[in-house]
């Protein structure tokens, strides 16, 4: 069995998706592959996975009945065995894993391993289902309460498409992107870890603020937001509520093509993670701002959840602009 599953960049909706919110990743053309085989071995007889990994000095090696992944070494193995308590493959399977995602940039390598593991392991369903299965073998992989968008936009891509997820019903709409507009990732050089970040702090503050309201953040409006009396829980709902209304501004910005208003919708949607949630280091707002400076760049922002990781710009096709450019691509398959 073979398997692909694709990384993914976001271009706007950050922080949102575990709220329910709305977001507009799109899957890349950067990914991971899963090959192997079904080895003879049932729990019971102490099966396991077995995979090799080219970005990875030692392999993975998970028991079919693995009960705690976030204990599992090497640490790129837990992603492997979260996949594995969650699938419950009734055979082993021995394989090897390639990819060609820079690991720890932000443009969710760990998803793509997940996303292409679960189908070669034989996972059969719609991509929101397989999604829902990845995001449950990151969390108890990691111990991070990661919401659903890297899984889903690597089941669900869409070539030549970003893809407007409303992460409460897990709907997906396409959005073709604008003519004469390229993506650009650039790295910031400071390798991302949210395990070791404060993602888990910034979910719990965002559910205070909605006891506090008694309402979804993704139903807040900006006079809700305003009645929080705790200034942090204040900042950190006001990115929320403003970031779903960036993520509606730039759909319609795409499709009237209109440059200006991406560029200004992208700029405050950085600084909103600067300033009111906390998530930006100070090398990425050093690379947002030179990017902005930058002839050929329509828009920049962090992307990736922050605390390292990298930046996304759109820019205008052709122009002359420091970094890696991804291409909207198709979503994750089993390669017969």
């Amino acid at each position: 069995m073979k398997a692909y599953a694709p990384g993914r960049v976001n271009l706007i909706g950050e922080h949102t998706d575990y709220t329910g919110g709305l977001v507009l990743p799109m899957a890349i053309d950067l990914g991971t592959t899963v090959e192997g085989t079904a080895v003879d071995g049932s729990a019971a007889a102490g099966g396991d996975v077995r995979l090799s990994s080219d970005a990875e000095p030692d392999d993975a090696v998970v028991p079919l009945d693995v009960t705690d992944p976030s204990a599992v070494e090497p640490p790129w193995a837990r992603y492997v065995a979260g996949v594995v308590s969650v699938l419950r493959p009734a055979t082993g399977f021995a394989g090897s894993v390639r990819t060609t995602l820079p690991i720890g940039s932000g443009l969710s390598s760990s998803a793509a391993l997940e996303v292409a593991l679960a189908l070669a392991l034989g996972f059969d369903g719609p991509p929101q289902d397989l999604a829902r299965a990845c995001q449950e073998a990151e969390q108890v992989a990691s111990g991070v309460p990661c919401g659903v968008m890297d899984q889903l936009a690597a089941a669900a891509g869409v070539a030549g498409h970003a893809l407007l997820i409303d992460c409460s019903t897990l709907t997906v709409d396409p959005v073709p992107l604008p003519a004469g507009v390229e993506v650009v990732v650039v790295d910031s050089g400071v390798r991302r870890a949210l395990a070791a970040s404060a993602y888990a702090q910034r979910r719990t503050e965002c559910e205070a603020a909605e006891h506090a309201l008694g309402v979804p953040l993704r139903e807040a409006t900006p006079a809700d937001v305003a009645r929080l009396h705790d200034v942090v829980l204040r900042r950190r709902a006001r990115h929320v509520v403003s970031e779903n209304e960036r993520v509606r501004a730039i759909v319609g910005a795409f499709a009237a093509a209109d440059h200006t208003m991406i560029g200004v919708v992208m700029n405050e949607s950085h600084a909103s993670l600067r300033d009111d949630f906390d998530v930006s280091t100070p090398e990425l707002d050093a690379l947002v701002t030179r990017l902005m400076r930058t002839p050929g760049v329509i828009g920049a922002r962090l992307t990736g959840a922050g605390f390292g990781g990298s930046a996304v710009a759109l820019v205008h096709t052709g122009s002359d602009v420091e970094g890696r450019r991804v291409r909207a691509a198709g979503g994750a398959h089993v390669e017969r």
